[in-house]
């Protein structure tokens, strides 16, 4: 009996040594060339009409969720062994993200994103500074630790409500998203902004407030 056990806890052990014998999953938040090449069967099939940038943002989801429908499939926007046999993918793989420069890319990519949506006709310094907080969360004990983290937490960015993360991406913030993953910061270390035209919490009112750029407001 124990011999059994002996080569079952090795046949597990080995399985797990392998890169790529476990199945992967992709959701909201991945990215990678995998994303990528899912982005692009969705798009070649009619189901998706985004940017093929390698980013699982709400929009690949809502495509993927179109084609789970379609085809059977439990329609949860995740990307599972299931889906990626529907697509006609392999289910093993190594992750996400291929490489270290790919998922600077990728970040840096994302982080334009979420500039170009959040902070599209602010001042320069004011679109380096809303990616600077973004960067700044990473760092700080109270939000995600992740780039895809910070960006897809719930509730934190407007634009990922209405719509505007899947705008194009203005080239000034792709030139700001750069300047704050090199570490310029006009924001001073804030960790929170908001328009005050716009904005819908009182809570938000009681941060301290480090400085005003052009319509943000920039609080720790």
């Amino acid at each position: 009996m124990w011999k059994r056990t002996l080569c079952l806890t090795l046949a597990v052990l080995l399985l797990l040594s392998v890169p790529g014998a476990l199945a992967v999953t992709y959701r909201q938040g991945s990215a990678g060339e995998q994303v990528r090449t899912i982005q692009q069967k969705l798009k070649r099939w009619g189901y998706y009409d985004g940017a093929v940038d390698g980013i699982f943002g709400s929009a690949t989801r809502r495509a993927v969720v179109s084609f789970q429908k379609k085809n059977g499939l439990a329609a949860d926007g995740i990307v599972g062994p299931n889906t990626l046999r529907a697509l006609g993918m392999p289910v093993s793989g190594s992750g996400s993200v291929s490489s270290g420069t790919s998922a600077q890319d990728h970040d840096a990519a994302l982080l334009a994103k979420v500039i170009s949506a959040e902070a599209r006709g602010e001042p320069y310094a004011g679109q380096v500074a809303v990616g600077a907080v973004i960067l700044n969360r990473i760092e700080h004990p109270s939000f995600p630790s992740t780039l895809a983290g910070v960006v897809y937490q719930p509730g934190a960015f407007t634009c990922m409500v209405d719509g505007q993360i899947d705008q194009p991406v203005a080239e000034s913030a792709r030139r700001a998203a750069q300047e704050a993953l090199g570490g310029s910061d006009p924001s001073g270390g804030a960790i929170y902004y908001f328009n005050p035209a716009t904005a819908t919490s009182s809570w938000i009112w009681s941060r301290p407030l480090i400085k005003v750029i052009g319509k943000h407001r920039f609080c720790s």
